[in-house]
């Protein structure tokens, strides 16, 4: 009884009335939207069950827009996105469409001019696309205005031919919408002969570019496009080991080139472990393990180590402590959450792991202000997190600790019933 006066007393002149008739402290707008980029929601709590995205999770967002701060909206989009904080793309995506439709005419600048910041990859694009799609449901306008228009336009035209034709070929399609759709809808114009050929390629196929090329002369940036966008094709076409593994080193193909046949060869899995980015590494330990790709005491093993240690990359790769830990306790266990993949846990890539946890705490850069983190010790606390093999308390000590590492100003309480001081 005691505890529940004192929620219901005011204990500072900052406090607001809460629904439950009792007080809490004010949290601003811009407080809210920062919770909505990094979580999806809003409120306090971050639920495990996934919701739909809508306007009414982002009325903080609509009131900031129609006090004339859309501007700031969208410049606090483009910084979660560039400093990897948010959990998911999608909320940035969602929020940056809505700002793309808003009345302000500023905000809708700046969030279409945001777009090749934001939309990193085809499918954050696609994703953006459709949000677009589902917030104009229900209006009489269309959706593809010449602001939209330009801001894909630009998506492709930013880039070199090489970087597009990766892009393209790596990510084809997501969320009902293709490269074709989006080229034919945004009346693109090329700005260069690389983007020329790589629209040529989606819109009229690779049969058309061999022949409009075939007796051209070209430049050697030109004549390595064709050369990429020929071994994408061919690498479909063939069933010879040796040719898929031929063409993953020499052109740099990646697993979503390949067929699912292809990746059934160990020798495959092997070529593409060579230049495989640290992230897609994490999330494939037991799947090269489970194919005997990585085998104790093997070469494989002691480059996977090596590159697991590896600072510099681990800083590149923005790769977080929470990221480590879920692939440490995934690759450990054995098996994966879903399908019926089983492997034996290399203990020496286990221990490469748990050095990998440690030396990411230097890639986490200290924000100076003060901390006072309160963790939850109750039996609530046992319950798995977004569907990982981590338990919240797992999650919750691990975040004590990045914190603890990182921040001088620091200081960490326990609570159940009572606050228990660390």
């Amino acid at each position: 009884m005691e505890d529940e006066e004192n929620q219901a007393q005011l204990l500072s002149e900052k406090q607001v009335p809460n629904s439950d008739s009792g007080y809490v402290w004010h949290v601003t707008d811009m407080n809210r939207l920062q919770r909505f980029l990094c979580f999806g929601s809003e409120g306090g709590t971050y639920y495990i069950k996934e919701q739909k995205l809508g306007f009414g999770n982002a009325e903080a967002l609509t009131r900031l827009i129609e006090e004339g701060r859309g501007c700031e909206v969208v410049q606090e989009i483009k910084t979660f996105s560039q400093e990897g904080r948010a959990a998911k793309q999608e909320p940035l995506l969602f929020a940056l469409a809505i700002c793309s439709q808003c009345s302000d005419a500023k905000t809708k600048q700046a969030a279409f001019k945001a777009v090749p910041e934001v939309c990193c990859i085809p499918t954050h694009l696609f994703t953006f696309i459709q949000f677009k799609k589902d917030l104009k449901e229900g209006m009489k306008c269309g959706m593809w205005g010449r602001a939209l228009r330009k801001a894909v336009a630009d998506w492709y035209n930013g880039k070199n031919g090489m970087a597009v034709a990766l892009a393209v070929t790596k990510y084809k399609q997501r969320s009902g919408w293709s490269h074709k759709d989006l080229l034919r809808l945004s009346h693109l114009k090329p700005a260069s002969e690389g983007i020329a050929i790589v629209t040529k390629y989606i819109t009229k196929g690779w049969k058309d570019v061999q022949e409009a090329y075939k007796d051209k002369a070209v430049s050697a940036e030109t004549e390595k496009l064709l050369k990429y966008l020929e071994a994408v094709e061919k690498v479909k076409r063939t069933k010879d080991e040796l040719e898929v593994t031929h063409l993953i080193e020499e052109y740099g193909l990646v697993r979503e080139h390949l067929l699912t046949n292809h990746l059934k060869s160990k020798e495959v899995w092997k070529a593409l472990l060579k230049d495989m980015p640290i992230s897609v590494l994490l999330r494939n330990l037991g799947k090269l393990t489970a194919n005997s790709v990585l085998e104790p005491r093997g070469s494989e093993v002691a480059i996977v180590c090596e590159r697991l240690r590896n600072e510099k990359l681990l800083k590149k790769g923005r790769i977080h402590p929470f990221h480590i830990l879920v692939a440490l306790e995934t690759y450990k266990s054995g098996h994966g959450s879903r399908g019926k993949l089983w492997w034996r846990p290399d203990e020496d890539i286990l221990e490469a792991l748990d050095a990998s946890f440690y030396k990411t705490f230097k890639a986490v850069e200290p924000t100076g202000k003060r901390f006072l983190l309160a963790v939850d010790v109750s039996a609530s606390m046992t319950q798995k997190v977004l569907g990982s093999v981590l338990n919240a308390s797992t999650v919750a000590a691990t975040m004590c600790m990045v914190v603890a590492r990182t921040e001088k100003d620091s200081h960490i309480v326990a609570f159940s019933h009572e606050i228990v001081p660390c």
